[in-house]
């Protein structure tokens, strides 16, 4: 069984459901860091900053640097300012992600003609006017690219609508395809949590609650793929999933004991 030294921690679903605590993750978490694994956290989720996650996460019981968060606004963002400094871009997303968007040097216009880019995001205030301006400025050839391909967020007590929505309605009147995804399963979300726990992919395990995403994400990746059973997929969706999760657990805090397999008993 692989070793693994450092843990990529999916949030909703794994380690909260809205503004509840999974049972045991901050304990899990706890041991985990006194054992000197290295833990990241990770979220599609662009609603909001890498700062208010960490103080989320603190506020519940499970202290966290904004250094320690990962989320696909930011990768977007790191790659459009790499790609095209300054590029004029349209978000259909919240003040988060255009915060991030902005932050990166990249310059925020609602004006078709200008726009560079569009980037499709989760958001909960998703209007009509907003996706005809993202129309319009795909018809004139504007790139497409979108924070994550999630179809339903997981929430106490059930989903909301994600990104999917939004992308698959410019997809369906533009006739265009998103060129690029950057959540997970994309291997650059992969990279740039490598790049924070400073491992190799194969000393890296990540647990999340989605086999479409976290899971085709970590086995892509060549990391150790963990899937939890708090989020959205039930057990009975195990069998028929390719690819496989390498191990499935109840919950987060079952971690520890399977740390403890995969490093030979080490503690």
């Amino acid at each position: 069984m692989t070793a693994v030294a450092g843990y990529i921690l999916d949030l909703d679903g794994t380690v909260y459901l809205g503004d509840r605590l999974i049972p045991g993750a901050d304990q899990a978490v706890a041991q985990l860091r006194e054992r000197g694994r290295r833990v990241v956290f990770l979220s599609n989720k662009p609603l909001h900053s890498r700062r208010d996650y960490a103080e989320k996460l603190s506020a519940l019981g499970i202290p966290t640097t904004e250094d320690e968060v990962i989320h696909s606004s930011l990768v977007i963002a790191r790659h459009l300012a790499q790609e095209s400094p300054g590029a004029r871009v349209y978000a259909i997303g919240e003040l988060p992600l255009q915060a991030e968007l902005s932050q990166a040097g990249l310059v925020l216009t609602e004006d078709p003609s200008e726009v560079e880019y569009v980037v499709v995001a989760f958001d909960r205030t998703l209007t009509y006017a907003k996706l005809n301006t993202a129309f319009q400025a795909l018809l004139k050839g504007a790139r497409f690219y979108a924070t994550n391909p999630d179809r339903t967020c997981p929430v106490d007590g059930g989903e909301i609508p994600d990104a999917a929505g939004g992308i698959a309605f410019l997809e369906a009147t533009t006739g265009r395809r998103v060129e690029e995804v950057f959540g997970k399963p994309s291997l650059r979300m992969a990279a740039a949590a490598r790049e924070v726990l400073g491992l190799p992919a194969s000393a890296c395990a990540l647990v999340g609650d989605r086999l479409e995403t976290d899971i085709s994400m970590a086995r892509a990746a060549g990391m150790t793929a963990v899937l939890t059973l708090t989020g959205v997929t039930p057990r009975s969706a195990v069998a028929a999933a390719s690819p496989q999760p390498d191990h499935v657990i109840e919950g987060i805090a079952e971690l520890p004991r399977l740390d403890e397999l995969m490093n030979k008993g080490e503690s």
